[in-house]
């Protein structure tokens, strides 16, 4: 993992949270933890790691997520036991 997957992965477990985390950067930290991404019906993508398995809306037409995806991104990370080092 790159210092800017670290970046992410720190923004996503940041209190409060925040609305300024890019679509972007949130797959190529998936990517970095070696997740299978797949796409779904429209903008949905699945998304499987460690046995644990989601699935997100990718944002349109802005680029970051809202609010409430990074919630369910956190608690899907914290299932997947993706640690987040401070």
């Amino acid at each position: 993992m790159n210092s800017k997957n670290k970046k992410t992965l720190k923004a996503i477990f940041d209190e409060p949270v925040r609305s300024n985390i890019s679509w972007l950067s949130v797959e190529m930290l998936l990517r970095s933890l070696n997740s299978e991404i797949s796409e779904g019906n429209g903008s949905r993508v699945r998304i499987a790691l460690s046995n644990v398995r989601a699935v997100f809306h990718r944002p349109h037409p802005q680029k970051e997520i809202d609010k409430g995806t990074i919630k369910s991104l956190r608690e899907f990370l914290i299932k997947a036991g993706v640690k987040v080092e401070i």
